[in-house]
């Protein structure tokens, strides 16, 4: 029980009973109350003068949750906050908490249901209060913050006050309310798409944060979601990993803890049970392994507290954006000069008298003229004008980013891709090298112990049987103690469960199996003095270890085989002699692992050194030199179906694969050739190089000699990031791909982070854009396909849309300059913008990736957005539709024999027409056949069959509302005839080839570095 410093002490007249009850319970229970601890003395320095016994009935069977609800929380997760030592021994320190939150140090907490929910219940669950998210009603209000939007519905209500003034409620208030209720229903269409895009950014945002922690239960070390860790659970802690919320340190070796999150410190903290046993949550592990014992969850933490204040950026703008907003503003600039031209032209007109009325007089004739009929005419030319404007920005550009975005976030997702920076999703499609890890990305990540070595022998059966007792024994003691792996044994099963890393695992495996370790019994029976943890520069780790009731220590050493080996100067054979290792030795035994490298196999070396306990004096460090060679093993990790296709798909796609391994050059090259990575008649002096030996290049030659590696082997973290940065010196767009806390540097580095989800440490994916979910070098391929998908399918859109804007500016500016008429009224166009910005956007935006963007090079950095094939697509549409429109503006009252208000009705329906079929065309920028794959896509079919039925609405039933008139069946044939001729047109100019000389009008948005410019090119 937590007994709480202000407590009371125990009465006089029971004191006689309570001792007897005590003695009764010390002699009955000593074994499990009575415990040695070294902060005794400690916690009783800084105890109270008195002291409180709590005592069960002897009948208690110990299982009863009650106790925990007299714990103070506030005083439990505030000395963990505040790391106030003293308290903690005040306490009785760590081990005295663990037992007052009912954990047992080794098994962990039972884990069953009951104990789960009343540990939630007393203590609160790992999660914290998010903000309110951005509700419907901000983003409609967001999007009436636009400019030109206010100042037509200013116009529109002025048009509606005056028109009921002028005509009466029944009759007056058409041609404003038909504008507003045209805005409003624009407005809402695109708040509702930007609300969608925000819920799933919002949750693919939370499955980002949904991290996996391991936590030991019933003596089970198993996988959990952060979220469900509970006060009390044991969290296995390794080098990259989150520290999951605030505990106490129980036992491990070198641990390290980035507080940066916390404290800005960037400072490294040392964690141990002399001086510092505080972890906070939130931190990150730098060095070493351990166990911690979780003290407090979600709000009770300082990282609960910070995180619910953070509002998540889900607006982020990504480069492309940028560069669309660009060419959004020099486009509505061009619309607003024209919107310009025209209110002056009909402004003039109307002043001059060159406008008419419905039955054919002039409708301004000086002084007679009343003043509200001026203002009318003022109101509506306005609009007009006004209007021009929004049908000329292209506000759809960044929603078609953020749809294209959005739902290739929600594919990739389905594809074992997770995405948690936007920009990456469309700069991926620009990548032109990709660097790959080799284990577990192009291999299946599932080792086995295939060989076994001891001395210049191979054991063929790999079997204790074979091994001398005395190499046997300290074979197991360098397998079992220099280990981050732990073995389970289920009492009801016969194969005991292994986790730790796949290498970990496996040599447990076969330590377990093959040579019939008890590890158990190996921890027991010695005592850990130091450890030096692996990490991936040093390619070791060793430990420190005495066995219990003997004065020898023994330092163990396991870790790349030509490493270990330049350290030993003996080595064991079968019979247990020990043999001295010459240069003879040494080159056969190098030859060896040689050989099995060149078999595909990681080569791991076990070596030992004995020395006696008065040597140490203090002085822990372990030795390196003088060791003697306990055995060599084979590990195979098998390639990925797959790999090989998907590496012959990047070559085709014009994009280079780099291998960066730690392995050494023997097995880096027989896994690239297996990998298709090298060809076998390769010239492998250029393409397969060493970590040290690049690190050692003069940057001249690294810059020479970088497009022509294809392997490194041996190599560091400093090594990657160092390729890298050349790479992206030499122009490349570098993708990397990283699983290691050291890979963080190359990972920020690259232009897009590929991050392991499996095998892939916190600080890792924290440093990554794209955490890839199953750690296939396929689905790495898979984000490539819709990194260029996304880029596409924005330039389908731009070429859509900029087809609509060239034609509805062109018929209305001419017109306007010709007759003093827009044929176009404000609602009209209000539709087409609707057609053309949010709905045209979710047809192109979702088409799905095809097999022939991956048969393109990939695009530059400073590449046009605007493609010449673009320009020759978007120019003949563009001047097929204003042709046409414009032979109906003049000759269309006499080819038709229909009034004027007709006329204008068969150019807005056939303006709207045009723009259904040119998505069809929109859909292939290069391809004649613009059907293929159509089906596949339903929302895009769903939404031309929406438009084509809304559209005859707006015709024939709307007419006081679009200021339309019905259209007779031979119209209607006519409308449809001019639309459906846009299709052969695309396909008569798909034939005529691009030259690569420049067009005579050329737009290019060139991004150099962070600035972004664009640039008009009249040639």
């Amino acid at each position: 029980m937590f007994v709480a410093r202000d407590c009371s002490v125990v009465k006089p007249h029971k004191r006689l009973q309570l001792i007897f009850r005590a003695i009764y319970f010390i002699v009955s229970l000593s074994k499990k109350v009575i415990r040695k601890n070294t902060r005794i003395l400690s916690a009783a320095i800084h105890s109270p003068p008195y002291v409180a016994i709590d005592i069960q009935s002897i009948d208690d069977d110990g299982n009863d949750d009650e106790p925990l609800l007299h714990i103070d929380q506030k005083a439990l997760s505030g000395f963990v906050r505040d790391k106030n030592f003293d308290s903690l021994c005040q306490y009785g320190g760590v081990e005295a908490v663990a037992k007052i939150l009912k954990t047992d140090e080794k098994l962990g907490i039972s884990g069953n249901e009951i104990d789960m929910k009343h540990r939630i219940d007393v203590f609160g669950s790992n999660t914290y209060k998010k903000p309110p998210a951005k509700s419907f009603l901000s983003f409609l209000f967001e999007a009436f913050k636009d400019t030109t939007i206010i100042i037509l519905l200013v116009c529109a209500v002025l048009s509606l006050g005056f028109g009921i003034k002028q005509h009466g409620p029944k009759e007056g208030w058409y041609d404003g309310g038909s504008i507003i209720v045209a805005v409003i229903l624009v407005l809402a269409v695109s708040a509702i798409s930007n609300y969608q895009q925000s819920r799933q950014f919002e949750k693919l945002s939370d499955e980002s944060s949904d991290i996996k922690v391991e936590v030991v239960r019933d003596g089970r070390r198993q996988p959990i979601s952060i979220f469900e860790v509970v006060v009390g659970d044991i969290v296995c802690l390794k080098t990259g990993d989150q520290i999951p919320a605030d505990g106490l340190f129980l036992d491990g070796h070198s641990l390290k803890v980035d507080e940066s999150s916390m404290t800005g410190e960037s400072d490294h903290i040392e964690i141990n049970d002399t001086n510092n046993p505080f972890l906070l949550s939130g931190t990150k592990v730098t060095d070493g392994y351990g166990h911690m014992l979780v003290t407090s969850v979600g709000m009770n933490t300082a990282w609960g507290e910070m995180m619910s204040s953070i509002i998540c950026d889900l607006d982020e703008e990504t480069p492309l954006q940028t560069r669309l907003n660009k060419l959004t503003s020099y486009i509505g600039k061009l619309g607003l000069l024209v919107a310009f031209l025209v209110l002056g032209v009909l402004l003039i007109r109307y002043f001059t008298g060159h406008t008419e009325d419905e039955n054919g007089h002039p409708e301004f004739t000086g002084s007679k003229t009343k003043a509200d009929d001026i203002m009318n005419a003022i109101i509506s030319i306005v609009a007009a004008a006004v209007t021009i404007v929004v049908v000329a920005i292209p506000e759809g550009l960044p929603l078609a980013v953020t749809l294209t975005l959005a739902y290739s976030m929600k594919r990739m997702m389905v594809d074992n891709a997770m995405v948690r920076k936007l920009s990456a999703c469309e700069t991926m499609g620009s990548a032109t090298t990709i660097c790959t890890d080799k284990t577990g990305t192009l291999t299946q990540n599932q080792m086995k112990v295939t060989e076994f070595w001891l001395g210049k022998e191979a054991m063929q059966n790999k079997t204790s049987s074979e091994i001398a007792p005395s190499v046997l024994e300290m074979l197991l003691e360098g397998v079992g103690l220099n280990t981050t792996g732990e073995v389970y044994r289920p009492l009801s099963a016969s194969v005991p469960e292994i986790s730790g890393s796949p290498t970990e695992s496996a040599i447990l495996s076969w330590a377990v199996l093959d040579l019939s370790m008890n590890i158990d019994e190996l921890k027991q029976g010695h005592e850990i003095l130091h450890v030096e943890a692996f990490n991936s520069e040093k390619k070791r780790s060793g430990v420190l270890a005495r066995r219990k009731g003997e004065n020898t220590v023994h330092t163990h050493w396991k870790g790349a085989a030509e490493l270990i080996l330049a350290m030993c100067s003996n080595f064991y054979v079968r019979s247990g002699v020990i043999i001295a290792m010459d240069d003879v030795e040494r080159m056969q035994l190098g030859r060896i692992v040689k050989d099995m490298a060149a078999r595909s196999l990681r080569c791991i070396a076990f070596a030992y050194k004995q020395i006696a306990a008065e040597s140490l004096q203090g002085n822990k460090k372990l030795e390196e030199t003088g060791l003697t060679l306990l055995g060599l093993v084979g590990l195979k990790d098998p390639c990925r179906p797959g790999v090989r296709a998907a590496v012959e798909v990047c070559r085709d796609a014009g994009v280079s694969i780099k291998m960066i391994t730690g392995d050494n050059v023997f097995t880096a090259r027989a896994i690239a050739i297996e990998c298709g990575i090298l060809e076998p008649n390769d010239d492998l002096n250029d393409a397969v190089v060493e970590g040290v030996t690049f690190r050692n290049y003069s940057q001249e030659e690294r810059m020479v000699k970088i497009d022509s590696i294809c392997v490194m082997a041996r190599s560091s973290p400093f090594d990657k990031l160092l390729m890298v940065q050349c790479l992206k010196q030499k122009g490349h767009v570098v993708a990397v791909t990283g699983d290691g806390t050291n890979d963080a540097p190359a990972l920020k580095e690259s232009d897009i982070g590929l991050s392991m989800g499996i095998q892939g440490t916190e600080v890792a994916k924290e440093s990554s854009d794209i955490v890839i979910l199953d750690d296939n070098f396929t689905s790495v391929v898979t984000v490539l396909r819709w990194g260029r998908c996304v880029y596409n399918n924005i330039q389908k859109f731009i070429q859509f849309q900029l087809t609509v804007n060239v034609a509805a500016l062109a018929i209305n500016f001419v017109a306007a300059i010709s007759s003093g008429e827009v044929p176009l009224t404000a609602v009209q166009l209000l539709w087409v913008n609707l057609i053309m910005d949010t709905l045209g956007a979710l047809a192109l935006a979702t088409e799905q990736p095809t097999n022939d963007l991956m048969t393109k090079p990939p695009v530059g950095r400073t590449e046009p957005l605007i493609t010449k094939v673009m320009w020759r697509n978007l120019i003949a549409q563009a001047l097929y539709q204003v042709t046409v429109l414009l032979i109906l503006q003049f000759k269309g009252s006499s080819i038709f024999g229909v009034n004027e208000k007709v006329k204008d009705t068969l150019i807005f329906n056939s303006l709207v027409l045009c723009q259904v079929f040119n998505e069809f065309n929109a859909r292939k920028l290069e391809k004649k056949n613009i059907f293929k794959g159509i089906l596949k896509n339903k929302l895009f079919l769903g939404i031309v069959g929406m438009t084509i039925v809304l559209q005859v609405i707006m015709v024939e039933f709307l007419k006081r509302f679009a200021n339309t008139e019905r259209l007779n069946w031979g119209q209607w044939g006519a409308c449809l005839g001019i639309s459906v001729l846009s299709w052969p047109i695309g396909w008569l100019v798909k034939c005529i080839p691009v030259s690569s000389e420049q067009h005579f009008f050329s737009l290019s948005i060139v991004v150099l570095g962070g600035f972004q410019f664009s640039e008009f090119q009249f040639l």
